[in-house]
């Protein structure tokens, strides 16, 4: 069984705002899974933002009671807001976040981040929309979701298949460079930094995954969407950057 006693590789960061039902079991079943299976030495970040519930009070519980679990408190809200605050604060070489509910299968993880740890690639991302992804959600989302990504496709002329997946990684020094021009600080935010990724000519690596819809999600879907929409108005109206289209590595098998 692997020791992390060194310096993080990996920060994974788990964003959360009032999750104190899934925090604590799903945390530790992360932990699991990274103390088994992942060969290099790793930390947990819960980014709390701006819970109200017990959140902060579990995730403060976690952080003394797992030495590779850390906590963060921000007192406003906003997931991408989580983020930034987490991943800027860091110095591991690789950053991660995966959402809390653990919709995406674990197994994904080691194949996420090898292409960022071995410098091959400057992001990644987990894709329910590529050949050898298995999803299970209802048809609502599943049409939701498609129509999203089509819509980036058609809008902003991505190259990339799905944004919305809540499982990704960036290189630290990538993250430096991107996180001060991305304006977002709700949902959006992970799909104006992979377009600026792109447009930047970063490499990004896809990985199909196992995905299965958590049927308790509270994610507001209409309001979302809406700041979605908003997003990829203001992503059209800024110029893109010369060698808009990234080279990109196919999915892995």
């Amino acid at each position: 069984m692997p020791v992390h006693h060194d310096e993080p590789v990996l920060d994974l960061v788990v964003p959360v705002f009032n999750e104190e039902k899934d925090l604590e079991p799903n945390v530790r079943r992360l932990h699991a899974h990274l103390r088994d299976t992942f060969p290099y030495p790793f930390r947990i970040t819960i980014a709390d933002n701006a819970s109200t519930d017990r959140t902060p009070h579990i995730a403060a519980r976690l952080a003394l009671d797992i030495p590779e679990v850390t906590s963060l408190r921000l007192p406003v809200k906003g997931r991408g807001r989580a983020l930034r605050a987490a991943w800027s604060g860091s110095r591991a070489p690789v950053l991660a976040y995966v959402d809390v509910d653990l919709s995406t299968g674990l197994a994904a993880l080691l194949p996420l981040v090898a292409p960022l740890i071995s410098g091959h690639s400057d992001l990644a991302i987990g894709t329910r929309l590529a050949a050898g992804a298995r999803v299970v959600r209802g048809p609502k989302r599943e049409v939701i979701s498609r129509c999203y990504n089509t819509l980036l496709h058609w809008a902003l002329a991505v190259g990339f298949s799905d944004a919305q997946c809540g499982f990704k990684a960036v290189r630290r020094e990538t993250a430096e460079r991107l996180l001060p021009l991305v304006r977002d600080e709700h949902w959006f935010f992970d799909t104006e930094l992979l377009v600026l990724a792109e447009r930047a000519g970063l490499r990004i690596h896809e990985v199909p995954v196992d995905w299965v819809d958590d049927p308790d999600s509270s994610v507001d879907i209409l309001a979302t969407a809406l700041a979605d929409l908003r997003g990829i108005a203001r992503m059209r109206r800024t110029p893109a950057a010369a060698g808009t289209r990234a080279r990109r590595p196919r999915p892995a098998a």
